[in-house]
């Protein structure tokens, strides 16, 4: 399991949210609004319980990677880290 990856995401799209790039989707996301990430959010959940459904494993991950990325940038939109998220899971199964 590579955790590396969550704390390196985080800092992209932090770094994004701080310092728009131009093409970027992240920045993007950021630029377009609360109403915009909260679609998008809407759009990877339903991807993602349709791939519960209807689609092989690998299908599955990757519907499942997609929400998890938008997750995180509705958290640092909102100014929350995705590491506070993280700290409550270990914190309420320890």
């Amino acid at each position: 399991m590579n955790l590396d990856i969550i704390q390196k995401l985080s800092e992209i799209i932090a770094e994004r949210k701080y310092n728009p790039k131009e093409g970027s989707y992240t920045s993007s996301l950021f630029a377009a609004g609360d109403n915009k990430i909260v679609k998008k959010l809407g759009e990877e959940n339903a991807e993602f319980i349709r791939a519960f459904f209807k689609c092989n494993d690998d299908e599955l991950a990757g519907e499942a990677a997609d929400y998890i990325y938008h997750v995180m940038v509705a958290l640092e939109y909102r100014g929350v880290k995705f590491a506070k998220a993280l700290d409550i899971l270990a914190e309420r199964y320890k």
